[in-house]
C-alpha cells in the first residue's frame, strides 16, 4: 500500500507519540482510537489547506519574519459579524495586518460566558455573529490575502450548557468522569487546601454545587465546569475540536489557560508535568495532520513560568506564547517613570534564546494585573506591594496629582489592595482627558506618549500585536454602565463598538486620529523594513544615563540600531555609549554624537548607525 503524507509525518512522531499517551493513560484502545481520529481529520483537510501545510512546511521560519503584525478583535464591535469582517478585509489590509486574532466567537450562553470563554459548542458560532461557513469563508478570504486567522480554544473547561454537561447534570456517569464530580466536599475540600483561587472576589473557591448537591470543580466561574484530561476520552475529543477549527481554516489555535488544565490532589493544579505533556502531544498532532497551524499559549505568569511553555528545541510545544511580564510592567514604568523595572525585565528577555517568539502587546481584551516582580521592588526602591498597586490604580484612573490618564478598576478588592484596571490605550495615556477639555497642549502630549508605547512594543522581538481601536485611539465607551448584562464587567470600557466615523479620519494630519494612524504605520512600515528588526537579532538592555529613558540596542552583524524611549514627562538628555554617525528612523534626523541626545516628554528615537 502506497504510504501517504500523513503516515510519513505520523511515522516520525509515532514512537514519542505513543510513549506518552500509553504512559499518560494505559490505554492502547484509547491511543488506538486517538490514531483512527487523527487520520479521519487529515482526509478531511481540504485541498487549499494542504497545500499551504506543504509551503509552510518548506518554510517553517514563516512566522518569525519582521513584518509580522497582528491585530485582535471582537467580530461584534469591529463589523457586526463575520460577513462583516470579510467585507473590512481592505481596511484590515490598509492598517498593514496579516495576522488576525478573532476574539470568541463559538456559542456560549448569554451572561454566562465570561466574554466567550464558557464554550457551549466547539463546532457552533454563535448565532449572532454568524455560522461555521462564514467562518471558513472569511478564513479562505484571509488566506488569499496572506492574513492569518487566530481563534481562542478553551481548553480547560466547558460551559455548564455543553452537551457533555448536561449529561454529567442528569447523571450519566461516562460524562461526569469528564468532569470531576463529587458527592460530598471531602475531596473538594482538599484540593481547596493547595489550590489558589483565580477571582477571590467574584467568583470565590474552586468548586460549585449544583441544585441537586452534587459538586463539581468550577476553577474560573460557576458556570465553567473544569475537564477532567485524566480521562483519555477528553483529551481525544477535545483534540478533535481543535482539528476541526484548523480545517475550518484557522492557522492559529490560542490554547486558553493551558497551565490549568491537569488537575492533581494535593498539588497547585497549575504547571504540572502532565500539562507539559499535553501540549507536546497537541504540538506532534498539528505537525502529523496540519502542520501550517501554530500553537499560541496563554500562559499569564513571570518569564521564569512561561519559558517551559517552549519545550526544547528537540520536543518543543508551544510555537508562540504572550509576553505578559512585559506588559504590565510598561504601563507601571509610565506610570511611575522610571524604567529601573521594565530594564530588568528586559535583560531577563534578552538571556532567552532566540528561538523563544513571543508575542507582544500593549493592551489586550483584559485587564491589566499587576503581575510585577515586588520583592526586587521592595529591595530596590522599598516599594510595598499594596501600597504600589494603589499608587498604579490610582494614577490610571486620574486619581493622583499630575495624571491625565481616565481608567477604571476591576475586581477591587479595598481589603486586599489587589485591584486590576481597565481603559483603552489612548485614554490610559490622556487623549480622553485632552479632548475633553480641548486642551491641544495635552492632546500633543498624550498622542506622543501613545506613539511611543507602541515605538516601544515594535521594538521587541517577536510578533507585535494591535487591539482594535489603537490604531486611530479610541476612547473609554462607557456605555457598558447601561447595559445590564455588562454593567458588572469593568473590562466592557475598552471593548465598546468600533467607531468607523472616527476611522474616516485616520489620513487627516490635523486630526488625532490621523496622527495615530499615520504614525503607527511608518513605524509598522520601518519595522519591516529594517534587518535589526529580525527575530534573531542580537538585543541587550543598555545604559541610558538617566532612569527616566529606556536603551535598547539591536545588532544583526555590523548593523546597529539603538532604540531610545523616555517614560518620563519631562525634556531629558540621555543616549548609549556608541561611537560615529547615527540617523534617526522616525524623523531622519542625523547625529554625530548619541552619547547625549534630548528627548522630548514621552518620546522615542530609533538611531540606525550610518554605514
Amino acid at each position: 500500500m502506497r504510504q501517504t503524507v500523513f503516515d510519513g509525518r505520523l511515522a516520525r512522531h509515532y514512537d514519542e507519540l505513543k510513549w506518552l499517551y500509553c504512559e499518560l493513560y494505559h490505554n492502547e484502545g484509547a491511543f488506538q482510537y486517538f490514531l483512527n481520529m487523527l487520520r479521519r481529520c487529515w482526509d478531511e483537510r481540504k485541498v487549499s489547506l494542504r497545500n499551504q501545510d506543504k509551503r509552510r512546511e518548506e518554510d517553517p521560519n514563516w512566522y518569525r519574519r519582521r513584518d509580522m503584525l497582528g491585530m485582535m478583535l471582537y467580530v461584534d464591535a469591529f463589523a457586526g459579524s463575520l460577513k462583516g469582517v470579510e467585507k473590512k478585509l481592505p481596511y484590515l489590509q490598509e492598517c498593514g495586518v496579516n495576522y488576525l486574532h478573532l476574539m470568541p466567537l463559538l456559542e456560549s450562553p448569554k451572561g454566562r460566558s465570561d466574554g466567550g470563554y464558557a464554550v457551549s459548542d466547539f463546532r457552533t458560532v454563535q448565532p449572532r455573529l454568524g455560522t461555521m461557513e462564514d467562518l471558513e469563508e472569511l478564513a479562505d478570504a484571509c488566506r488569499k490575502k496572506k492574513i492569518s486567522v487566530c481563534l481562542d480554544f478553551v481548553m480547560n473547561h466547558t460551559s455548564e450548557d455543553h452537551e457533555w454537561a448536561r449529561k454529567a447534570r442528569a447523571g450519566e456517569r461516562e460524562y461526569q468522569a469528564r468532569y470531576f464530580f463529587y458527592n460530598s466536599w471531602d475531596i473538594p475540600r482538599e484540593f481547596e487546601k493547595t489550590v489558589p483561587q483565580v477571582f477571590p472576589t467574584t467568583a470565590p473557591g474552586s468548586f460549585t454545587q449544583l441544585e441537586d448537591g452534587q459538586i463539581v470543580m468550577t476553577s474560573f466561574y460557576p458556570y465553567q465546569w473544569d475537564l477532567n484530561y485524566a480521562n483519555p476520552t477528553v483529551f481525544n475529543d477535545m483534540t478533535e475540536n481543535l482539528l476541526f477549527l484548523a480545517n475550518r481554516g484557522v492557522d492559529v489555535i490560542r490554547l486558553d489557560a493551558i497551565p490549568y488544565i491537569w488537575k492533581e490532589l494535593g498539588t497547585s493544579c497549575r504547571n504540572l508535568p502532565q500539562v507539559h505533556t499535553l501540549a507536546r502531544m497537541l504540538r506532534m498532532v498539528c505537525e502529523v495532520v496540519c502542520p501550517s497551524v501554530l500553537l499560541l499559549g496563554e500562559v499569564v505568569m513571570e518569564p521564569a513560568k512561561v519559558a517551559p511553555y517552549f519545550g526544547t528545541p528537540e520536543k518543543p510545544e508551544c510555537h508562540m506564547l504572550y509576553n505578559v511580564t512585559t506588559m504590565a510592567t510598561t504601563w507601571h514604568t509610565l506610570a511611575t517613570g522610571d524604567v529601573s523595572l521594565l530594564k530588568r525585565q528586559m535583560e531577563i528577555l534578552c538571556s532567552l534564546p532566540k528561538d523563544f517568539l513571543f508575542l507582544n502587546y500593549l493592551r489586550c481584551h483584559d485587564d491589566i494585573g499587576w503581575g510585577l516582580d515586588y520583592p526586587w521592588l521592595r529591595e530596590r526602591f522599598g516599594s510595598d506591594e499594596v501600597a504600589h498597586k494603589r499608587y498604579l490604580n490610582n494614577w490610571f484612573t486620574g486619581n493622583f496629582p499630575g495624571s491625565n490618564a481616565r481608567g477604571e478598576l476591576y475586581n477591587d478588592d479595598p481589603r486586599l489592595g489587589d485591584a486590576r484596571l481597565c481603559g483603552t490605550t489612548a485614554s490610559l495615556c490622556g487623549v480622553e482627558t485632552a479632548d475633553i477639555e480641548g486642551n491641544s497642549f495635552k492632546l500633543e502630549r498624550a498622542v506622543a506618549c501613545d506613539l511611543m508605547l507602541h515605538a516601544w512594543m515594535l521594538s521587541q522581538s517577536g510578533i507585535p500585536v494591535v487591539y482594535s481601536g489603537d490604531e486611530i485611539g479610541q476612547l473609554n465607551d462607557y456605555t457598558y454602565h447601561d447595559d445590564p448584562d455588562k454593567q458588572a464587567d469593568s473590562r466592557y470600557i475598552h471593548r465598546g463598538a468600533f467607531l468607523w466615523g472616527l476611522a474616516e479620519h485616520r489620513n487627516d494630519p490635523a486630526a488625532y486620529q490621523g496622527k495615530l494612524f499615520q504614525g503607527l504605520r511608518r513605524l509598522e512600515i520601518l519595522r519591516a523594513g529594517e534587518p535589526c528588526f529580525d527575530a534573531g537579532a542580537d538585543v541587550r538592555a543598555e545604559e541610558s544615563s538617566d532612569r527616566r529613558v529606556l536603551a535598547l540596542s539591536r545588532r544583526v552583524g555590523d548593523r546597529e540600531l539603538i532604540c531610545l524611549f523616555n517614560f518620563s514627562g519631562d525634556f531629558v538628555r540621555a543616549g548609549a555609549d556608541r561611537e560615529g554617525r547615527y540617523t534617526e528612523l522616525m524623523y531622519d534626523t542625523k547625529y554625530d554624537d548619541i552619547h547625549s541626545i534630548e528627548l522630548w516628554p514621552n518620546s522615542f528615537a530609533w538611531l540606525l548607525k550610518d554605514e
